[in-house]
């Protein structure tokens, strides 16, 4: 249990919260709730021991190990993704380097008595392997960094080869393998795709320690916590229940405390209109006294600080083809790699649809493709004469001059409007007063973000383009412009892994996968029930179901099972047979390590280079089946989920 006592700290001459006091036990799964600004990732670095506060002290258990990741961080480099992320188990990094200095020390022939202490380590070193269950480090790795996108190939490329997103990847990979007792997160789920986010999800769910968790993703936080850590008005308070619970007890409170307020000022009034009024009036003297000392004792009710909301409403669409914009048989490579392969498809008037699938599958290309930005190799793209396409990019920085002031920003996108209509716009996204006469490089993410939607305000459009616009808002922008897209007029794609900020706004699903994109009939939450929670899929309880209907389902399931057990017999009698001699690999380093231990062979020169020779062998032949294993696997679930695929549609 971490306990926390009487934490304050300031940050530029502000108190970010003062004399906090609260506990974190060993299960606790925590989502961390504030203005931007408020302190949130302060604390996680306060407890990561990364800054230290101005008063108050963290009491943690000693052994007690905290994973935390940061919201920026340093690039990895060196080393290949999988021997990054094997360097982070401390435990199993460590048996290693001991075995082999011990070998070393053996091959010395020590005396007697050093030898018997070498052997008596090794054996411990061996009782430990099994606490940490050794011989499954590396198989968890595959699983963990396969669960985060990367592929089996990507395993032996250097860490430096990756970009950002997939770095940040790699850092989360490395915190979730080496079990810690706290793990806390800051913003994961910027740079996950959906398949990633579910996988996340489902591993947290079975994590066994404490989490804290800062995230602007509702659906993420929902899944994950079940407490809510609220920092307001220089206070830290802990509320039981997930986030949307949360906000049902804050709406309440402040219905509460406003009623309560209005009433105080009511009271506040009477006492000081009574004290106006007979001030210098002899025979009241003592009333008015009474009612001085009275107003002295109103204590103020003190409302949660509100964050700046912006107010946002996109211009009236001008009138819009029935097709806006259509593809035919497109493709798109970088030199050797293809992209986008053979991908028809049409936008319908009105239309608001969302772009999914793993990251790498050609959303964002195709985006940038439809709104003009990028060139393809082949096929057709028809755009509607009538079409007006207003484009948001994933990297906001794309379309902004850094060295531009705010103004200046917006008077390049369009001259006609006047400085006060711009000021004006400007104000609406909180940017007020001197904020416009910065300039764009001194801006935050989230900044650059909202400069980039103000900029939308300034030329009218019949279809949206938007690629990842809520990665830099936090949840109360999310809200205001979800709201606004609901309310546009005209049509609308967007790439985005933000299930809650989707729900309410797109219709149907254009999944991206292997190179191609299938348009799904039906909004988010049917997409993940199609894609992802195979349990809902099961009507065998459904008593409305018509009894031909459930003929016909059986039917289909014996006909799939059948399918799946001719596809894939031949390729899970390689995987028992792989599975076998990793067995048998596994047994053949046990004795070799029992060999190594034998005193009697230490003597015998060639005999210990022939025992090692063969302990080598017999590791790297162990690699490579277990690789040979998660391909074939990988494989085998490919041809099944084609096969349902198959079924489904």
């Amino acid at each position: 249990m971490i306990s926390v006592q009487n934490l304050s700290i300031q940050f530029g001459g502000y108190s970010l919260f003062e004399n906090a006091n609260f506990q974190i036990n060993p299960t606790d799964r925590i989502a961390i709730v504030g203005n931007n600004g408020s302190g949130k990732t302060t604390l996680l670095r306060i407890i990561a021991k990364q800054e230290q506060p101005e008063s108050g002290n963290i009491s943690i258990p000693k052994d007690f190990s905290i994973g935390y990741l940061p919201q920026e961080f340093y690039a990895l480099q060196g080393k290949s993704v999988f021997e990054e992320v094997k360097s982070s188990v401390v435990q199993y990094n460590k048996i290693l380097i001991r075995e082999e200095e011990i070998r070393k020390k053996l091959e010395q022939n020590p005396n007697h008595e050093e030898q018997n202490k070498l052997i008596l380590e090794f054996g411990e070193l061996e009782h430990k392997k099994e606490l940490i269950d050794f011989y499954e480090i590396e198989s968890r790795i595959k699983k963990i960094l396969m669960g985060l996108g990367f592929s089996i190939a990507d395993f032996h490329k250097l860490t430096e080869e990756f970009s950002g997103g997939w770095q940040m990847r790699i850092h989360l990979a490395k915190l979730l393998i080496a079990e810690n007792d706290l793990i806390m997160l800051d913003e994961p789920t910027n740079h996950l795709d959906i398949y990633s986010l579910k996988w996340l999800i489902n591993f947290l769910e079975s994590f066994k320690g404490a989490l804290l968790i800062v995230s602007h993703d509702k659906y993420f936080v929902n899944k994950i916590t079940s407490k809510t850590l609220e920092i307001a008005n220089q206070k830290i308070s802990i509320y039981n229940g997930k986030y949307d619970k949360y906000l049902v007890y804050k709406e309440e409170k402040e219905i509460e405390l406003l009623a309560n307020k209005k009433n105080l000022e009511k009271k506040r009034k009477e006492l000081e209109n009574f004290i106006e009024r007979f001030r210098y009036k002899a025979t009241k003297a003592k009333q008015v006294q009474s009612r001085i000392k009275q107003l002295e004792k109103f204590e103020e009710i003190q409302i949660d600080e509100k964050a700046g909301k912006i107010r946002f409403r996109f211009p009236d669409s001008p009138k819009s083809g029935t097709i806006p914009i259509s593809v035919k048989n497109l493709y798109k490579s970088y030199s050797d790699l293809s992209v986008l392969e053979n991908v028809n498809f049409e936008l319908q008037k009105g239309e608001k649809i969302g772009l999914l699938g793993m990251n790498g599958a050609g959303k964002s290309t195709f985006a940038r493709i439809l709104a003009g930005i990028e060139e393809f190799d082949s096929g057709e793209k028809y755009v509607n004469p009538l079409t007006e396409i207003a484009y948001f990019s994933q990297d906001v920085t794309d379309n902004l001059n850094l060295e531009s002031d705010l103004l200046d920003t917006m008077l390049e996108e369009n001259e006609d409007f006047t400085i006060p209509q711009l000021r004006s716009i400007l104000g609406s996204f909180l940017f007020t007063d001197d904020d416009i006469f910065k300039k764009v490089s001194m801006l935050s993410g989230g900044e650059k973000s909202r400069l980039t939607l103000a900029k939308m305000l300034l030329r009218k459009s019949n279809l949206l383009i938007l690629d990842e616009p809520t990665n830099h808002l936090d949840i109360n922008s999310k809200n205001v412009l979800q709201q606004a897209i609901i309310d546009y007029s005209g049509s609308v794609l967007i790439v985005s892994h933000d299930i809650e900020f989707l729900r309410p706004i797109v219709g149907k699903i254009l999944d991206f996968r292997e190179r191609n994109a299938k348009l799904i009939y039906g909004g988010i939450d049917y997409y993940l029930e199609k894609y992802f929670d195979e349990n809902v899929k099961n009507e065998a309880n459904n008593t409305e179901i018509d009894k031909n209907k459930k003929k016909l389902r059986k039917r289909n399931e014996a006909e799939i099972r059948q399918r799946k057990y001719t596809a894939t017999k031949k390729i899970k009698a390689e995987i028992e047979h792989i599975e076998e001699l990793i067995s048998q690999l596994e047994e053949k380093i046990r004795q070799n390590e029992l060999e190594m231990m034998n005193p009697e062979n230490f003597s015998i020169g060639e005999k210990v280079k022939s025992i090692q020779k063969s302990y080598s062998e017999n590791k790297n032949n162990l690699e490579q089946q277990v690789e040979k294993w998660a391909e074939l696997n990988s494989e085998m679930e490919k041809i099944i989920k084609n096969i349902e695929e198959e079924y489904s549609s």
